[in-house]
């Protein structure tokens, strides 16, 4: 972005254009950069120098005025002085007082005698006196991340972002949504997603707006045109507040683009509160797997993009979450009208107990959890383990009284999650070709497999390793099944003897 007073737009036919450049802007861009790459060793009064005399010769201050005003994002500067400024100061000003400074050469003995108690010359005390001046601090160092090319297309982002300081509502169509609304969220603006011919468009607006017109969200507008330029196609309409004129600013791909540089890092959330539950429920073991922002829901003529999924491990079953937070009334309504509006899916909403409408949206056949402050991992978990009790007993009826598996060894609680049922479901079911030892299904051909295998007086690690190759975990079972028992020996270990061998 750049200082307001360096906006350059055309008004002409009544619209808001920013004055953008393009290629014959580039030798100007490569000048901002030359001069100060040339002015490091300079002070800062120096640099404003050679930038006034490239104003001079150039066509419109301004540009050159925000060009260098990028620029300087990547300057180094740093106060330079024999004696820290502040202690040269105070001696002097003490000196002073004693000498009484009147004349030039009252002047020079109190500078004299500051020297003499700084244990410097009187030149070294005249040039640390101001050296903290922002004038006198030194170029140390420029290492711009820009070459012209990509000054100018900064440029053109930033004076976009700064034409949007005083928009009032802005409304964007980009081949990238969910990050636009991931932005958006995360900059605290109010929006919704409204269904036009040319396809879905996102309104942008500040919460302010509810109650009245407010160009108090210009800045955040301004900081969401970074996340829309960076789609591959978009286009952004804004109503602008042109002192006091409502005028419309249009802006495309076409326009404005990111240049190769990575933003400052944004927070991932959209506010504590959702940031602090997906910490927590991300912690636990569970059978639903977190997902941020995830599809978005058609909401008649309107969409709505819910804050989280949980999609089920075992099924392809999917509940979405809301956190409900935002007090003011209109909010409230139009989230309410949304929840109305959606068909064939299934949704929880997290709401916050202040806002009192638990009970309008239960009604609308939605799962609620009522939170104060932050919302309790545990209360979702409970209705995410109702979800999941429905669907084991869904999957369970379907099925088969008799199931053949493919392994010649496998677990209960392994097919059980391969079929995406409770271990009890699985154990009422016939296994034909198995035979169950333990909590293992074991095909009899293995069995007798490992008759051969394991023979009494082999140490117990040794049978429990083949016992592991066969795919059998649970040897204390399977070695009482092939009629053995474990001889222990002191701390030495086991040995497998026969049953009757006693």
């Amino acid at each position: 972005m750049l200082r307001k007073d360096l906006l350059r737009v055309s008004r002409s036919g009544g619209g808001y254009r920013p004055e953008f450049v393009g290629r014959e802007a580039r030798p100007l861009a490569a000048r901002v950069l030359g001069t100060f790459a040339e002015a490091v060793g300079e002070t800062r009064a120096e640099l404003d120098d050679r930038l006034d005399a490239l104003e001079a010769d150039a066509d419109d201050f301004k540009l050159v005025r925000g060009l260098a005003s990028l620029a300087e994002r990547d300057a180094a500067f740093e106060t330079r002085a024999p004696v820290p400024p502040e202690r040269a100061r105070r001696v002097a000003f003490e000196t002073a007082e004693a000498v009484g400074v009147v004349t030039e050469s009252d002047r020079e003995t109190a500078v004299g005698r500051a020297a003499d108690r700084l244990g410097v010359e009187p030149d070294a005390v005249e040039a640390s006196l101001y050296a903290d001046r922002d004038a006198n601090e030194v170029l140390a160092g420029f290492d711009p991340r820009w070459d012209p090319d990509g000054l100018i297309e900064q440029y053109n982002l930033s004076l976009a972002q700064t034409a949007l300081f005083d928009a009032t509502e802005v409304r964007v169509r980009s081949a990238d949504p969910k990050a636009l609304v991931s932005a958006v969220k995360r900059l605290r603006l109010m929006y919704e997603i409204r269904k036009t011919d040319a396809g879905r468009e996102v309104v942008v607006t500040g919460p302010d707006a509810l109650f009245r017109r407010t160009r108090r969200y210009g800045t955040a507008f301004a900081r969401l045109l970074r996340t829309v330029a960076a789609a591959p196609e978009w286009r952004l309409e804004a109503t602008v507040d042109d002192r006091g004129t409502e005028r419309l600013l249009t802006l495309s791909d076409g326009d404005v683009s990111v240049p190769g540089v990575e933003p400052l890092a944004e927070p991932s959330f959209d506010s504590g509160v959702e940031a602090e539950f997906a910490g927590r429920f991300r912690a636990l073991d569970l059978d639903w797997e977190l997902v941020r922002e995830p599809e978005p829901l058609e909401t008649g003529n309107r969409v709505m993009i819910p804050d989280f999924a949980f999609d089920y491990a075992h099924a392809d079953f999917r509940v979405f979450f809301e956190v409900m937070g935002f007090w003011t009334p209109a909010y409230v309504e139009k989230k309410l009208d949304q929840l109305d509006r959606l068909e064939d899916v299934e949704m929880v909403v997290a709401v916050d107990e202040s806002l009192g409408v638990g009970e309008e949206i239960a009604a609308r056949d939605h799962r609620v959890v009522s939170y104060a402050g932050d919302v309790r991992v545990k209360d979702v978990v409970d209705v995410l383990r109702e979800y999941e009790a429905d669907l084991l007993a869904d999957a369970a009826a379907a099925l088969p009284e008799s199931i053949v598996p493919d392994a010649d060894a496998v677990t209960l609680a392994a097919l059980a999650d391969e079929y995406g049922v409770a271990v009890d479901a699985m154990e009422r079911r016939e296994f034909p070709d198995h035979e169950r030892v333990g909590r293992t299904l074991v095909r009899p051909a293995l069995l007798d497999e490992l008759r051969g295998r394991i023979e009494p007086g082999m140490d117990l690690g040794a049978a429990e390793e083949a016992l592991r190759d066969a795919g059998i975990e649970d040897a204390s079972a399977a070695l009482s099944r092939l009629g053995y028992r474990v001889a222990w020996e002191g701390l030495g270990g086991g040995t497998v003897r026969e049953k009757d061998d006693e």
